[in-house]
């Protein structure tokens, strides 16, 4: 495939997926609500959605991709976590008015069990099958902390569009959802081939390529919502954020990606990546425990995604 053509190619696949990624959850949530699902339960349910990664994730993985498929899970969370995080603990510090022991458990117990699953050098069907139970578990488990009083903010693409209001009726958000779903995988499809077009023509690893450049691309989104909600004194929406994604990326895409295809373990994410990712995610449970962030601990989180960048080359 000829550079410009692979270019265009590649460009075109993730216009359609960012473009389209907002008109999906507008149409998951339009058609949720249309059905009867409070806003309290569907912000626990489509907790740190994101179908922008996951359609890329999922796409990668059945074509046997395996580094950007692991790049949509471990890359797009650290964009998340440290860099869009940091930025905004830079920007704005945060104090929080209440951290429950009980969801930072949970966020770490996520990471955890992603990377004990992945120790075998694999990430199976069954593996998927467990990643996706953890979640529905830790749904539910939510669910019942927020009837004893626990007030969960709507976090991540959902939450962004729960703000934005505009929501349409229950018909046209489920037509609006089928149009969005049908662009975004087809843009996922020509991005992952515009990637391994130009994977091969470089002579580039896709693992350090999905875990960096693609998932920043794919995921960079992530700073334009916390960093706005932290200017505006609304920490809570960033702490939903981060929550959301480290549930999302670890145990809902990373096992929704290990159904459609088994997806084998590189030994530098075994060593590298993984571990710096379980370090990042205990960094920021320790800096929301103490309900503050102040603007060095937003340095430190992005020296850690300095440091998840510049390493995975190298490796």
């Amino acid at each position: 495939m000829d550079i410009m053509i692979t270019l265009i190619f590649f460009g075109v696949g993730l216009g359609l997926i960012i473009s389209f990624a907002e008109q999906l959850v507008k149409g998951v949530v339009g058609t949720s609500m249309g059905f009867g699902l409070p806003t309290s339960l569907l912000s626990v349910i489509f907790i740190g959605f994101d179908p922008d990664n996951l359609a890329v994730g999922t796409v990668a993985s059945a074509e046997g991709v395996s580094g950007i498929a692991l790049g949509s899970i471990l890359g797009g969370a650290m964009v998340a976590v440290a860099l869009a995080f940091g930025i905004s603990a830079i920007a704005a510090p945060m104090t929080f008015a209440q951290v429950p022991p009980q969801v930072i458990a949970v966020q770490m117990l996520a990471v955890v069990l992603l990377a004990a699953l992945a120790t075998d050098g694999q990430l199976s069907r069954v593996n998927g099958g467990i990643l996706l139970v953890a979640f529905g578990l830790t749904v539910f488990y939510l669910v019942r902390l927020g009837r004893r009083g626990l007030d969960i903010k709507p976090s991540g693409e959902v939450g962004h569009r729960l703000q934005k209001g505009n929501i349409p009726g229950k018909w046209p958000s489920l037509s609006l959802f089928i149009l969005s779903l049908v662009a975004i995988v087809v843009g996922s499809e020509m991005l992952v081939s515009g990637a391994q077009s130009l994977l091969m023509r470089f002579q580039i690893s896709d693992l350090p390529f999905g875990m960096t450049i693609l998932a920043f691309l794919v995921s960079i989104k992530e700073l334009e919502r916390e960093l706005p909600a932290a200017r505006q004194g609304r920490p809570d929406i960033s702490f939903g954020n981060v929550l959301g994604a480290i549930l999302a990326f670890f145990l809902c895409n990373a096992g929704i990606i290990a159904l459609v295809r088994p997806v084998p373990i590189d030994r530098a994410v075994l060593t590298f990546y993984l571990p710096l990712a379980f370090i990042t995610t205990a960094v920021v449970s320790g800096f929301m425990l103490t309900k503050h962030i102040p603007r060095w601990a937003g340095g430190v989180l992005i020296l850690l995604y300095a440091v998840f960048v510049t390493g995975g080359w190298f490796l």
